[in-house]
């Protein structure tokens, strides 16, 4: 049976999805909000939101399709990474790295640029121009290596649990303080 995205969502939301189904097949969830593919490709999922959100860079359009790794950012590159593309998002604790774009092939621009910033190789400055040279490349199908696929290969156990800061007995002292005055 072929999956059918409800015709409730708005028209962007359901042209962006598609192109999803039509890469990867029926979605191995699906709720009146969105769908999602588990280890499709190279990803660790992908998810298509009936909710979608207007972004402006590198030209407008829309984001609704959130495709994920395992992938660990030292913290000390988030910020460069904000400052790159707003639709790129952090996951320190689960160690995941995700972006949010019209399709799969942003998506793997975005995230090949990202790896570029925490390895190094190019600021968020640098990573935004060749972003906006890529996506023009696109539309003269020109080429377009960082839209073909990832780059670098995600690892495995990219979770940070972080560390502990609090002891037991601090947190029992501070029950047996609520219990007094509660």
């Amino acid at each position: 049976m072929t999956f059918t995205i409800s015709q409730d969502w708005p028209q962007e939301s359901r042209e962006a999805a598609q192109l999803v189904l039509d890469a990867h097949g029926d979605p191995d969830e699906v709720t009146e909000t969105q769908l999602v593919w588990h280890r499709p490709g190279a990803w660790k999922r992908i998810i298509a939101a009936k909710e979608f959100h207007q972004h402006d860079f590198p030209a407008p359009h829309i984001d609704c399709v959130e495709s994920v790794l395992d992938y660990q950012v030292p913290p000390e590159k988030a910020t460069e990474l904000a400052l790159f593309d707003g639709s790129v998002m952090i996951d320190r604790t689960a160690g995941e790295i995700s972006a949010r774009c019209h399709d799969e092939q942003a998506n793997f621009l975005a995230l090949n640029l990202s790896h570029d910033i925490v390895t190094g190789s190019r600021t968020a400055r640098e990573a935004r121009a060749y972003y906006a040279e890529e996506f023009l490349n696109a539309r003269r199908k020109g080429p377009t290596p960082y839209m073909e696929g990832l780059r670098f290969t995600p690892k495995n156990d990219t979770q940070d649990p972080d560390e502990r800061v609090l002891s037991d007995e601090q947190l029992e002292q501070a029950v047996e303080q609520g219990k007094q005055q509660g």
